[in-house]
């Protein structure tokens, strides 16, 4: 775990990672300045000092926009940042990113990632039959709905992977992904909150029994799964139900994962296009 950068042993307060009293941190892209915190306990008034003169040497620096992530060990720190001019940005289980504006100018820091992602998947066996699940938990508890297995894309999960996994998980059916054939947008928790609803094809049809929030599993005529009265009466849900039909029809096309690098990391992604009508 960082030290500090004298040589004796230092004290529980003193193990914050310094250099010259200032506090270390790595510069980012965009003129700021990254500090994480280690674990170890640090005195407030000590850290206020440091956080003091490190501003300070920032300032001079011309640094911008400062983050400091604080781990849960040092939740005693957040009312000294906070006094000091700081402000929260995100939270997650084990830390807090707290930031800093410096320049008397606009402030251009990113505001905290604005939306969440979740799939739907339609998946046809060789019958011409639908899968579906019944939950067992939530709004549709005991409604007796038949729906599209669903579910969150996990951090850093692409829509594709996220698809299969949430099939596998819900009905222990094994699946490779297609197309994204549509999306929605709306709001959750004040955030965007995007709906994918993808296409799978079937590489197993038995399906295992349900688990966690899962009442049922089983495969359905996909017209008996398009008449259900709360698909019918459910805009969003009708619409996603036609669109499925001219597709499983041959009369759609979607949005087909094409492996590409991203811009800056240069790490691997897909890029979701027409293939049909395009050439990538």
């Amino acid at each position: 775990m960082p030290a500090s950068v004298s040589s004796s042993s230092p004290s529980p307060d003193k193990l914050v990672q310094t250099v010259d009293s200032i506090l270390m941190g790595k510069d980012d892209e965009h003129g700021g300045v990254i500090v994480e915190m280690p674990t170890e306990p640090i005195d407030p008034i000590t850290f206020v000092s440091l956080l003091k003169a490190s501003m300070l040497h920032w300032k001079q620096k011309g640094i911008r926009g400062v983050w400091i992530k604080l781990p849960v060990e040092l939740a005693n720190l957040i009312e000294p940042m906070i006094q000091e001019g700081f402000y929260y940005h995100h939270a997650e289980p084990k830390d807090l990113m707290l930031v800093h504006w410096i320049p008397e100018t606009i402030n251009t820091l990113p505001p905290n990632a604005s939306h969440r992602v979740s799939i739907g998947a339609f998946v046809m066996n060789e019958n011409g039959e639908v899968l579906v699940v019944q939950e067992k938990n939530g709004k549709f508890q005991g409604t007796g709905l038949w729906k599209f297995p669903t579910g969150v894309v996990d951090e850093g999960e692409d829509i594709c992977d996220a698809a299969v996994r949430e099939v596998k998980e819900e009905t222990g059916i094994d699946t490779k992904f297609v197309e994204v054939l549509a999306f929605s947008h709306k709001s959750f928790f004040e955030k965007s909150d995007l709906f994918f609803i993808c296409m799978l094809q079937t590489l197993s049809s038995n399906i295992q029994k349900p688990k966690g929030e899962i009442e049922a599993a089983q495969w359905m005529a996909f017209e008996d799964y398009a008449a259900q009265p709360f698909v019918q009466n459910h805009d969003l849900l009708k619409q996603l139900a036609k669109i499925c039909m001219l597709k499983r029809d041959g009369k759609y096309a979607g949005f087909s994962p094409v492996p590409t690098l991203t811009s800056f990391q240069n790490k691997p992604s897909n890029l979701y296009l027409n293939t049909k009508d395009i050439n990538p």
